[in-house]
């Protein structure tokens, strides 16, 4: 039987459509490295709790802008994770257990000393070079109402991070579980420096394509809630916040 995009034989449901998302590396790093992703390994505890809640397409990779396209037009039936925000919201489902929760933080320059501790100061301090943010990201609803001026050209935080090295912004404003990684790679390391303050927090969710059928959306919700009741969730967040 043929239920909108799942193919039931013999027990067995076709595997979830899915994919990584390119130049977040905690999210979505090689499947052989020794933290192969935050959301990878989200997606291997859901199967491993529930066998029939397979994942395929997670070899691929794609930026932010074309999975939010791709859960939209149903070419995609699952995409972990993501930011839930009004305006995805009028796109694509999410569920509620939330998989994680992030920090927005700021990276300057080594040498730059000057501390930003608040939106106000970010404000002023974005009325010189604009605050580069990765395209696509969610964030920038807080710096829009925060009326922060900002630059989302930066195609993920990689690219960001080396636009602020390169003179063309004098913050990144983005996530510490992004970005706390990022700044260890050899390219950036003793160059670049995380702010202490914690700006605003938010969460990030499973994303569904809104043609998924609903016995589907409760195994994986049913799967999920087991997975934050027993600590998984929790222990995976926190083995990736460690360096």
């Amino acid at each position: 039987m043929i239920v909108a995009g799942l193919v039931l034989a013999q027990g067995q449901a076709q595997p979830l459509r899915s994919i990584a998302q390119a130049g977040a590396p905690v999210k979505y790093a090689a499947p052989g490295e020794a933290r192969p992703g935050l959301c990878r390994e989200a997606a291997q505890a859901l199967t491993q709790f529930d066998p029939r809640l397979q994942f395929a397409g997670l070899e691929r990779e794609a930026s932010l802008r074309r999975i939010e396209r791709m859960l939209e037009h149903d070419e995609i039936d699952v995409f972990l994770c993501l930011l839930d925000t009004p305006e995805r919201r009028t796109r694509f489902d999410f569920l509620a257990v939330p998989i994680y929760r992030v920090r927005h933080v700021l990276v300057q320059r080594r040498e730059d000393e000057r501390q930003i501790e608040s939106y106000p100061q970010l404000a002023q301090r974005s009325q010189g070079l604009p605050v580069l943010v990765a395209q696509g990201s969610a964030l920038v609803r807080q710096l829009d109402r925060q009326g922060v001026r900002y630059s989302d050209a930066p195609a993920n935080d990689i690219v960001a991070l080396r636009m602020l090295l390169a003179g063309r912004g004098d913050v990144v404003y983005g996530q510490d579980m992004t970005l706390a990684p990022l700044l260890r790679l050899p390219e950036f390391e003793g160059r670049l420096r995380l702010g202490e303050a914690t700006l605003s927090e938010d969460r990030h969710h499973v994303a569904l394509s809104r043609r998924l059928p609903g016995a589907t959306r409760q195994r994986l919700e049913t799967a999920l809630a087991t997975l934050e009741r027993n600590g998984t969730l929790r222990e995976l967040a926190e083995r990736y916040r460690r360096p």
